[in-house]
């Protein structure tokens, strides 16, 4: 392996990685040579134009690898951060960060540039990437050019990740690890639900959807209502009210509920009830129990729960639980 850096660092160009190994049609596993440290990234294409991936590197010396764009044709990559941090540098592009607890999202062709690891710090990134013909699939043509961008590389956003993101990354990632055998994986329907709900996040904040019947909201509303989401995705716990919502982020009820259906299509109440129910279908597959989890997503008593839940999705509780263990 030749060092052309100084301080040690490794410089990797594409024709030294390894080969990808092929787990199955769908499923990629791709290490980099194991002196320098514990590195792979392992991807499941879950349809044509999506795909979902997930990256841990623990490099025993700082790596700057170089990357040719993977993928075909113009794409959305949103990256979950889940520990430490890397940055990527192109070509006449920005640099971008990619930071445990954040969010980045991408738009872009393929691209020359590198990706740069610090060197005894592990890093662990979850990926979702989405093709723009299969986005327009689903969002349309409109929404799909709002959400794209025009330019030849662009980074649409940068947040902190909400618990809602968070949850489907861990899910995610979690079916992703159970994925090690030669057959395909029995988790598929469940990895792609969590893309879809994944994707639809960023994109509700990227390019809101437009409801007939409200005028638009100034920036400034735009930024309480979205702080209003916030606070229901990080107070699920708590009792939620209109009223509550509404005095936290200084706008009356009414306003509050048609802010709610401009931007999320949604009452306050239903997206309490559908974070609430995300964030309990992901503890039961977790392995928590259904009272531990009535408690955490805002039910005082079990049974209240179980019917909620039973008709949000259809089946009980239990199941779910009883599926995982």
């Amino acid at each position: 392996m030749e060092n052309r850096v100084e301080k040690y660092t490794c410089r990797l160009t594409a024709n030294e990685l390894h080969a990808p190994q092929q787990r199955h049609e769908s499923h990629v596993r791709q290490q980099l040579p194991q002196e320098l440290g514990n590195c792979y990234t392992e991807s499941i294409m879950l349809e044509s134009g999506i795909l979902v991936g997930r990256l841990h590197y623990h490099p025993d010396r700082p790596i700057v690898e170089e990357t040719l764009g993977p993928h075909q044709g113009r794409v959305i990559v949103v990256t979950v951060g889940l520990q430490g941090q890397s940055v990527y540098r192109g070509d006449n592009t920005p640099e971008v960060l990619f930071k445990a607890g954040h969010t980045t999202v991408t738009s872009f062709q393929a691209l020359r540039g590198e990706r740069s690891y610090e060197g005894s710090k592990p890093v662990s990134q979850l990926r979702v990437v989405i093709s723009a013909s299969t986005l327009r699939k689903y969002v349309g043509d409109e929404r799909a050019d709002k959400i794209l961008g025009d330019s030849t590389f662009q980074r649409l956003a940068f947040y902190g990740s909400s618990s809602a993101t968070l949850a489907h990354a861990a899910a995610i990632n979690r079916y992703m690890k159970a994925a090690t055998g030669e057959q395909p994986n029995p988790h598929q329907l469940e990895l792609h639900i969590h893309a879809l709900s994944l994707l639809s996040e960023q994109f509700k904040a990227l390019a809101p959807i437009q409801t007939e019947g409200y005028s638009a909201f100034s920036s400034e509303e735009v930024q309480r209502l979205e702080r209003a989401r916030d606070m229901i995705a990080h107070q699920l716990h708590l009792p939620l009210t209109n009223q509550y919502l509404a005095a936290q982020v200084g706008m009356n009820e009414n306003k509050l509920k048609e802010g709610f259906r401009y931007l999320y299509n949604n009452t306050p109440s239903g997206v309490v009830l559908e974070l609430r129910m995300r964030k309990a279908y992901t503890l039961l597959e977790s392995g928590q129990q259904v009272a531990q989890t009535a408690w955490q997503v805002g039910y005082k008593y079990p049974n209240n729960f179980s019917v909620a839940f039973m008709r949000y999705y259809g089946k009980s509780p239990k199941t779910v639980f009883q599926k995982r263990a």
